[in-house]
């Protein structure tokens, strides 16, 4: 039973650890609607700015600078995220 939870565990840290590599490549989703939330949208976008310009510099230094540029792209996203449920609780709370 415990090498099962064991195994199950690992399997689940490595799909996450995988999901957060494609999100650090993809960048951080930019789903906002300008025209209903136009603040929300700018944040997201100053969002997508932000991760970019850290890919630059993980370019530029050849390196992860210790893993945390990555941690950074990954905390972008879910601020990313955030915004993005922000912006659906304003438009639940308009109708």
């Amino acid at each position: 039973m415990n090498t099962r939870r064991l195994v199950l565990g690992g399997i689940l840290s490595l799909g996450l650890l995988a999901a957060g590599a494609i999100v650090a490549q993809q960048g951080p989703m930019q789903n906002i609607d300008p025209h209903r939330n136009p603040n929300l949208a700018e944040a997201q976008h100053m969002i997508g700015m932000a991760f970019e310009k850290i890919s630059v510099a993980q370019r530029d230094n050849h390196d992860d600078m210790e893993g945390h540029a990555a941690r950074a792209k990954e905390l972008l996203a879910q601020a990313s995220q955030e915004l993005k449920a922000a912006a659906e609780a304003a438009d639940h709370h308009r109708h």
